[in-house]
């Protein structure tokens, strides 16, 4: 019986190394190797051209290169585009790319669907089918990258968020691996600056969050009092304001860095200017920013979207004492790709 291949994706950078020093090959390989897979995209072994012949025949007998496909995408007014990329299980999932002056971010999942169950977000209806694996995460930038290359499209992605389907610190130890390739010079090379992880609030991993990889953290706050929280994010019941805060304040944050705090603004529920003052309150001890997101409506919500005026009021009064305050323009509404609205019916859990 032939042995099964190993997804060489599927490695995460150290394994990798190990992975060929087992079969013999020398310690620079795995450079060369990463350099193939992930800056040249790759396609076989037999395009590493200044591998030596036997590796590459090492490597064939051993490993297979596998690739998440566009199942399909759908381009936004605006120019964003969502796109559906195929599992080898048969489920999908969903991420966006985001055009900007000045930018290209591009929108990552971390699970298939979520088990966060906040109450505003369609992700959430389809409840959690599992996490994605170090290869699931990393090659969703691969596979945008080669659409857009074929598509002759020659913009280059210069930012990732990780606000797609999922909560990636409930996925951690893949996304850490995912960070190293993304991160690596010699596979992707994106800026720790240019990366920003967005959790619901998981606390513990918080705490550990800063020493683990130096890339930017964002957390979905949306309410100022824990009773409102409670109710539209269930996780604040685990781990309610008090805790949350206490954790961020415990996270390594270098010198200039500040945490971004998501506020998803629901119009009657935690948009009115009282709210406005409470935030301020409560992240007046933190290395703070706010990004002020209007909700994105979407069929079958109870929630609606505050007036704009409203948005912008709420908005000056952070400003005026001194907070950094963003309102964030939603993007790709009319194909479902905004802030809260990925979900695809196939990945449902059962």
């Amino acid at each position: 019986m032939m042995n099964q291949k190993i997804n060489i994706k599927s490695l995460s950078l150290n394994d990798l190394s190990e992975k060929l020093k087992e079969f013999g090959m020398e310690g620079y390989r795995a450079t060369q190797v990463k350099q193939w897979l992930y800056q040249k995209q790759a396609a076989s072994f037999a395009e590493m051209t200044n591998i030596a012949k036997e590796c590459r025949v090492i490597l064939e007998e051993n490993f297979e290169i596998k690739r998440l496909p566009v199942v399909t995408s759908q381009l936004s007014e605006d120019g964003t585009r969502k796109y559906l990329l195929g599992l080898e299980d048969g489920k999908n999932i969903e991420c966006v790319f985001i055009p900007a002056e000045g930018r290209n971010t591009l929108c990552v999942s971390s699970q298939v669907g979520c088990a966060m169950d906040c109450d505003f977000c369609l992700t959430a209806t389809m409840g959690l089918f599992r996490n994605l694996s170090i290869y699931e995460i990393v090659d969703q930038v691969g596979a945008v990258i080669r659409d857009m290359k074929e598509r002759g499209d020659d913009r280059r992605l210069s930012n990732l968020v990780f606000m797609g389907m999922g909560e990636p610190l409930a996925n951690h130890k893949n996304l850490y691996a995912a960070l190293e390739i993304l991160l690596d010079q010699l596979c992707y090379n994106f800026s720790r600056n240019h990366i920003t992880v967005s959790t619901s609030g998981l606390a513990p991993e918080i705490e550990k969050f800063g020493d683990k990889t130096g890339v930017k953290l964002a957390i979905s706050l949306n309410a100022t009092t824990d009773e409102v929280r409670d109710g539209i994010m269930p996780i604040n019941k685990k781990y309610p304001l008090e805790r949350l805060f206490e954790a961020c304040r415990k996270m390594h944050l270098p010198n200039r860095n500040k945490i971004t705090f998501e506020y998803v603004m629901l119009h009657g529920v935690n948009d009115t200017m009282e709210d406005a003052k409470r935030l301020i309150k409560i992240l007046s001890t933190l290395k703070a920013k706010v990004n002020l997101i209007p909700f994105n409506e979407f069929s079958g919500s109870k929630y609606k979207r505050p007036p704009d005026e409203w948005v912008y009021s709420f908005q000056k009064i952070l400003l005026d004492k001194g907070f950094i305050a963003v309102v964030r323009r939603s993007r790709g509404r009319d194909i479902l790709g905004a802030c809260g609205q990925l979900a695809n019916a196939s990945v449902k859990a059962a």
